[in-house]
């Protein structure tokens, strides 16, 4: 009897060797190792961390991988393969460019018997309600607003308002899927989004693609026991895991507003508890007027109004106990009314209890702050100190191998933070790999570290030391700041001085950022969502200054993180280092994208 994990191996060194480079695509040995590796361990039944740089193919190599598993890999119903990334353009590739040519050539070699089949699954917010879009067309008229109602027929023909970029973020919130999608809904016959989760539920889906916040809710609500989100997969495929953490920890810190409970009582308005609705609105009153709402709480010194204010949970007795009363009237309402209200409703009500007792009892295992926004509104928000490992039996099931990829997994050579981070620590089934980037940065790249005077002021300072080595590589320039108070300041210091197109990327600069690549010797100023997902290959860019280390700002959650360490130095050590050097090699890794590309410096 042949050996399954011998054969798939060798079908690997097929597939790579032969059946890819015959159809045109550059295959590396650091890929075929790559793909080996994660075989091992999906036979294994492991979880396989992958720090795989920049240009060695990952995604060929677990979608290879995972194939192969699954033909070797037959026990019981048939069930996809769960596919989390952090971004909508890897999904969109993943699904339209990667699988389908793979799926060509190991058709044509006999490898697979029928095609690769891939579904992206998001949320039900971004997918069209044909009942809500017929009353909008119906108050749209093509002559007064002719762009909208022309944007608008276009969802006529995609369920998926993605796929209509430009639609309004107005139009969107009125046509979309709603939260409570009735079961007696007149059009739920033929409506398009039931028939999209019928689709992705089939038996034939290989592969189920989503993002990082789709796969923490969908093991969310395993947790509590609700419908799962996903179908269940026979393995999960983590790629650019380095988001992940932050994914969990985004989705595990509840919250608790005006705006929300403003939400409650409209719900059981819409209800017919109109009693029920005023009473806890009265007692939400109370309970932002105890936090100072409405009140006349003074910005902190240097604190834009329009910006947000997070301040530590210290209450006084006022505050301990004002949530108490909402929180009665909460589960008094679940208590009688349950029966007579929307499952989903009754979710919210339960979340809120839960949310707000955290406050009440003053809650340990959770770090407990106040978010002050514009117009002084109040946010309560409540997260968990260990995210990870509420969500680590759920996340890693025993029985389900994993593979997480990404190229800044390891920080130093280490994963011990990653670990860490993703409720992995002293897990038997982990098992770690390393492949380098191929590009040669030694011979490409040079690196420069100039001398500061510390007398001088640092954004002239910074704008004279760009300015000459800007000259000198005659633009071709990316400039990549971890402030945009920073980058401004330096930007205005070089106005009217480099001979070369400048540019800045704001926040959403999408358009910036593909002028540039258009603009011979320009140069752009950017930060924030620069330092990674974006593509600058060849000659583009020649030049990257990088004017601070990007250290993780201080907060709230840092803060108390802080506090589990002996002390500072070791914080800085296993927390502070680890996250700047990641970010670091991400920044890095933005300019340097071709083996064949220009110098770096």
């Amino acid at each position: 009897m042949n050996d399954p994990i011998k054969t798939a191996h060798e079908r690997a060194d097929s597939i790579f060797r032969g059946f890819l480079p015959a159809h045109g695509l550059a295959v590396r040995e650091s890929q075929i190792t790559l793909c080996h590796q994660m075989l091992d361990a999906l036979f294994g039944g492991n979880i396989l961390l992958c720090d795989a740089g920049t240009g060695i193919g990952k995604t060929y190599a677990y979608l290879v991988a995972c194939v192969l598993w699954l033909q070797a890999d037959r026990q019981g119903a048939p069930q996809p393969i769960t596919i989390s990334t952090a971004s909508v353009a890897l999904q969109d590739a993943i699904l339209k460019e990667y699988l389908p040519f793979l799926s060509s050539v190991l058709l044509e070699w006999h490898i697979i018997e029928q095609p690769l089949r891939g579904v992206i699954r998001k949320g039900k917010e971004r997918f069209v309600c044909d009942v809500r879009l017929a009353q909008r067309l119906e108050q749209i008229s093509a002559d007064t607003r002719p762009r909208t109602r022309a944007k608008l027929l276009q969802l006529l023909k995609t369920c998926d308002m993605d796929a209509v970029p430009g639609l309004s973020a107005f139009d969107r919130a009125h046509v979309c899927v709603p939260d409570l999608c009735r079961r007696d809904c007149p059009g739920r016959g033929r409506c398009r989004y039931q028939q999209y989760l019928k689709s992705a539920r089939g038996m034939d889906i290989t592969f189920q693609i989503c993002n990082h916040n789709y796969l923490l809710a969908d093991v969310g609500h395993r947790q509590r026991g609700f419908p799962p989100l996903l179908k269940d997969s026979r393995a999960l495929v983590v790629d650019e895991a380095h988001k992940l953490p932050d994914a969990i920890r985004q989705m595990d810190t509840r919250c608790f507003s005006d705006a929300v409970g403003d939400e409650l009582c409209a719900l059981l308005a819409d209800a017919q508890y109109t009693n029920t609705a005023r009473r806890l609105s009265g007692d939400l009153s109370a309970l932002w007027a105890a936090f100072g709402q409405g009140g006349g709480v003074s910005t902190p010194a240097g604190q834009n109004a329009a910006q947000s204010v997070q301040t530590p949970f210290a209450a006084n007795v006022t505050q301990w106990a004002a949530p108490t009363a909402v929180v009665q009237e909460l589960r008094q309402t679940i208590r009688h009314l349950a029966a007579g209200l929307p499952r989903q409703t009754v979710h919210r009500l339960e979340e809120a209890a839960a949310t707000l007792e955290l406050f009440r009892q003053g809650d340990k295992s959770h770090i407990l702050y106040i978010e002050r926004g514009p117009q002084n509104s109040v946010t309560l928000c409540a997260a968990s100190r260990d995210p990870a490992a509420a969500l680590a039996e759920n996340l890693w099931p025993k029985g389900r191998p994993a593979l997480l990829t990404s190229g800044t997994l390891a920080a130093g050579g280490s994963f011990v933070r990653t670990e860490q981070q993703l409720g992995l620590a002293g897990d038997a089934r982990l098992r770690r790999c390393q492949a380098a980037a191929p590009f040669n940065y030694r011979h490409n790249c040079l690196l420069y570290l100039p001398t500061r005077p510390h007398l001088e002021a640092e954004a002239k300072y910074l704008a004279a030391e760009i300015e000459a080595l800007v000259l000198a590589c005659h633009g071709h320039a990316l400039l990549l700041f971890t402030s945009y108070k920073l980058m401004d300041l330096v930007q205005r210091q070089l106005a009217g001085h480099l001979p070369f197109p400048a540019v800045q990327a704001w926040r959403g600069g999408q358009r910036t950022l593909e002028l540039f690549k258009t603009m011979p010797n320009a140069v752009l100023f950017a930060a924030g969502p620069c330092w990674e997902g974006i593509d600058f290959p060849g000659d583009c860019v020649s030049l990257l200054i990088i004017p601070r280390l990007p250290f993780p700002v201080p907060d709230i959650i840092s803060n108390a993180v802080k506090e589990q360490y002996p002390d500072l130095r070791a914080y800085i050590r296993a927390v502070v280092v680890p996250e700047m050097q990641r970010k670091l090699r991400q920044g890095f890794g933005r300019a340097v994208r071709l083996e064949t590309g220009g110098d770096l410096v």
